[in-house]
């Protein structure tokens, strides 16, 4: 069976199209005239047709209606994802799971597989893969997610594969003059946005999803929305930072009104926020700190967009700039994060509070890498008086 043009014939003879020149799967297609005599009433099934529809249709009883089908199992996985509120980060990384480990069994389906096949694949990831711990783990939680909430089944002797041993790792911490060196070597944008992640914490995604109304100059805050975990958290402003943010932010906002005199200049929106404030795409509160160079059009809604600068931009500029400095460390943006929490901690060691021994725990691994806090005893409800510091906890 061949789709057909939605059609009929006019009163001259010649072919019209149907509504949009549409395609439709059907073996017979015509039109219900206006006159009662019409010949093409003798076909099967039109007789039985309203005589107020513009055209009709005899399907094709071989073909099978795509909607009665149910999903692929790979399509169930991200329904299940975006139900869940999960990042499109983890639905890339599950979906890719998924696939090596039908693959790795033969391309048999999930379902008639079990515990025993999970610790083949795992168990293979470890001795001949030679992966990570976290790489190891983020395959076992996307084989978990599948079974438990997408087949709905519960998987037991999963404790009988061999996992690869979590190492405990130091992170790579730079000194203000590695910083600066680094620093004197990026120009334009990825320097403040190095500059930014430095001074108040930002990891590299936090850094380029900031929008124009999570910066509060006057009270010298800058709101962290979605950040890791989906949580939102408050960090500081350094005061060296707030002018060249505000030059940076009036050079936007002059792209931002071309772009709206150019039929342009909407924003993506998170979650259902376009539907319940239909305008707020077109504000400048919502718009990214930093925007991409280039408008790309937004498939479901075909409006001209800008994208915030891909996160590849500054990484392979702070890549350069270590190179060009002569550094033997292996920095990345993440490192700006560590040096920025090794550089508070010591000098913000004197206060304690146990209401944030929960919240700074995580922060004990710095202890270690800061030579001047090294004798230090960590106390587990050690609370830095400067609220820098509890931005990192989250």
């Amino acid at each position: 069976m061949v789709p057909v043009r939605r059609s009929r014939q006019g009163e001259n003879g010649s072919e019209k199209l149907g509504p949009k020149g549409a395609l439709w799967p059907c073996n017979q297609i015509d039109w219900v005239g206006p006159r009662l005599t019409s010949p093409w009433n003798s076909l099967p099934g039109m007789s039985e047709l309203p005589r107020t529809q513009p055209w009709a249709l005899t399907p094709d009883p071989s073909v099978t209606d795509f909607r009665a089908q149910p999903p692929r199992l790979l399509d169930r996985v991200r329904q299940a994802i975006r139900a869940r509120h999960y990042s499109r980060r983890t639905e890339k990384a599950y979906v890719w799971w998924i696939k090596r480990y039908i693959f790795f069994h033969g391309k048999r389906h999930p379902d008639e597989l079990g515990s025993a096949e999970i610790v083949q694949f795992l168990s293979s990831l470890a001795t001949r893969g030679h992966v990570s711990a976290s790489t190891q783990n983020q395959a076992f939680s996307a084989l978990l997610f599948l079974y438990r909430e997408v087949l709905g089944r519960e998987l037991a002797g999963l404790e009988q594969a061999v996992r690869a041993k979590q190492p405990e790792r130091l992170p790579v911490v730079l000194t203000n003059d590695e910083v600066a060196a680094i620093l004197r070597r990026m120009h334009g944008v990825t320097r403040l946005m190095a500059s930014l992640m430095y001074g108040t914490g930002l990891r590299l995604l936090e850094c380029a999803h900031l929008r124009v109304k999570d910066i509060d100059f006057t009270r010298g805050e800058i709101t962290v929305r979605q950040g890791k975990g989906g949580k939102d958290r408050v960090t500081i402003l350094p005061e060296t930072l707030r002018a060249p943010l505000i030059a940076h932010l009036q050079r936007m906002r002059i792209q931002h009104s071309g772009d709206l005199n150019a039929g342009a200049g909407s924003v993506e929106l998170p979650d259902a926020l376009e539907r319940k404030y239909p305008r707020a795409a077109w504000e400048w509160g919502w718009q990214w700190v930093f925007p991409a160079t280039r408008l790309y059009e937004d498939r479901e809604t075909s409006r001209r967009r800008r994208h915030h600068l891909h996160e590849s931009v500054i990484q392979r500029a702070l890549k350069t700039a270590v190179r060009e400095a002569g550094l033997t460390k292996p920095a990345s943006c993440h490192t700006l994060r560590h040096s920025f929490a090794s550089q508070l901690l010591p000098t913000r060691a004197a206060a304690l509070q146990r209401s944030a021994r929960d919240r700074l725990r995580p922060l004990a691994v710095y202890q270690r890498c800061t030579p001047a806090a090294v004798g230090l005893r960590w106390l587990t409800g050690l609370h830095l008086s400067d609220d820098r510091l509890l931005c990192l906890s989250s």
